[in-house]
């Protein structure tokens, strides 16, 4: 062979994708539990966005691109008026999903938030029910959304669980524009190389730093991004759709593929490898595994390696409300992850800073008994000036089992200590919570405080009588999975 030219032989598509493309075409989703918490996740999904449109700064980024610009057949953006093209619907439902950091969280190797799939699927689901329904056809109904969801969650989280693309400075939304490319892709009759065609190119995409989340960038910018991700997915499914080429060998072609150009070092020690190109580890068959374990955010509009810390915070409040001017130090026992992503010092310069440091995280409850969205804002921040005294009392120490168990697949807790020393020598007791309330071991006591919330998000929206229809609605596994979506989605226009 000539040194000098390659060998184009074209390969056949990565088995990674592959795997992805025959899930998502051929498994049946039969879980009950799965199908259930798809439903309490599509409430809560929604109630968030909503309780994100009482923020200018999130509002800001939605609308048209063109004002004034009209689609037939157009997604609805819930709790606004707006109907889009989908790619632009996708980004706008992603962002207020994600704006107030109180959607669903999954933690393994890498981290990430499954339900900002949403985005995609509802936008896409939404137009083409109504583009069915115009031309004489059967609507797309919410059964084949939630099982969009389960789809989305288990191709996230499953990459998740070995692969951390942080240690590459990678941000995790790359799994949501992977995981949505695939399910919207499905949604819009993709077949088979329809399908492995938009999963090459949502590899082949550069990918997002995770600059905007770490001290000192952390800014509005991870508020957004999963909303940009999930809107870039449906781009480019309607490109594969059209008949665009795939990229077959996106991830492993030496030199310019994914794992040599972006994967490059291990996820153990960060050293480069010296040979070869790093391969996904994908240690179990795609199910519905990661839906059935999600964890909610329920009590916090916090960074999920903190909700327990600010429930130990809660229950210490009445402790220390009277005395914090007596505190000494306050000592966090934590996990490493937590470390490595939340822990910070220093000022903090806008709220979504803010909402990513575990000291402050931990302060306010400590201080006020509660942690809400408003909390994190510029004001409430200029006012209260011993939440930053607060901070400066604190220690985080790591302990190793947290950090152990945090990665145990029969475990996967998330744990997080609070003790306060006085100045005189006296101490409170160290409240510990390794479960936070969102977690699958406390579903029993999660589920109806996770409606609670639902019910809140809607009232900041609605009047009285559409809260109930829709939460009669949402509650009803039957009746909603046999709704049409552009129906279920009417409830939500404003």
């Amino acid at each position: 062979m000539d040194a000098t030219a390659e060998a184009n032989v074209r390969p056949d598509y990565d088995a990674e994708l592959q795997r992805i493309a025959d899930y998502v075409l051929g498994y049946r989703i039969d879980s009950t539990e799965a199908l259930e918490t798809a439903r309490n996740c599509l409430m809560d999904t929604l109630g968030c966005g909503l309780l994100a449109l009482r923020f200018p700064e999130c509002t800001k980024h939605l609308g048209p691109l063109v004002e004034g610009t009209t689609v037939l057949h157009g997604a609805r953006v819930p709790g606004t008026s707006f109907r889009l093209d989908p790619v632009k619907a996708a980004w706008d439902i992603g962002c207020i999903i994600r704006w107030l950091d109180y959607n669903d969280t999954w933690l393994a190797a890498e981290w990430g938030h499954p339900s900002d799939n949403l985005g995609g699927i509802l936008a896409v689901a939404d137009h083409l029910s109504q583009q069915r329904v115009a031309d004489g056809r059967q609507p797309v109904t919410m059964r084949e959304v939630l099982e969009a969801m389960v789809m989305a969650h288990e191709i996230q989280g499953v990459m998740a669980l070995e692969n951390s693309f942080n240690r590459v400075g990678l941000d995790h939304v790359v799994l949501v524009k992977v995981a949505s490319t695939a399910v919207v892709a499905k949604l819009m009759g993709a077949d088979r190389e329809q399908l492995l065609s938009a999963l090459s190119h949502a590899f082949v995409d550069g990918q997002s730093l995770r600059t905007y989340r770490h001290a000192p960038n952390a800014g509005s910018r991870k508020s957004w991004a999963a909303g940009d991700a999930t809107s870039r997915a449906v781009r480019l499914a309607d490109i594969a759709m059209r008949g665009e080429m795939g990229i077959p060998g996106v991830l492993s072609a030496p030199q310019w593929g994914f794992y040599d150009v972006l994967f490059a070092k291990t996820n153990k020690d960060q050293q480069i490898k010296p040979e070869g190109q790093r391969q996904f580890a994908i240690s179990q068959d795609y199910g519905s595994y990661v839906m059935e374990n999600v964890l909610f955010k329920i009590s916090f509009p916090a960074e999920f390696h903190a909700q327990t810390a600010c429930e130990a915070a809660v229950t210490l409040h009445p402790q220390v409300r009277d005395r914090l001017d007596e505190i000494d130090r306050i000592v966090i026992t934590t996990h490493e992850s937590a470390i490595r992503i939340i822990s910070k010092v220093g000022a903090l310069a806008n709220p979504a800073d803010r909402d990513h440091c575990l000291q402050y995280m931990t302060a306010v409850p400590l201080a006020f008994g509660q942690l809400t969205a408003e909390h994190y804002e510029d004001a409430f921040h200029r006012d209260h000036p011993i939440i930053d005294q607060l901070r400066d009392k604190m220690e985080v120490i790591e302990d190793a089992r947290y950090t152990r168990e945090y990665l145990e697949a029969d475990k996967r807790s998330i744990a997080n200590a609070i003790q306060v020393f006085f100045k005189d020598g006296s101490k409170t007791e160290q409240v510990a919570v390794e479960y936070p309330i969102g977690h699958r071991r406390r579903r029993e006591e999660g589920i109806p405080l996770l409606e609670d919330k639902f019910k809140t998000n809607l009232a900041t929206r609605f009047v009285p009588r559409r809260c109930n229809d829709i939460f009669a609605l949402c509650t009803d596994q039957a009746r909603l999975e046999a709704t049409s979506v552009h129906r279920f989605v009417d409830l939500f226009v404003v």
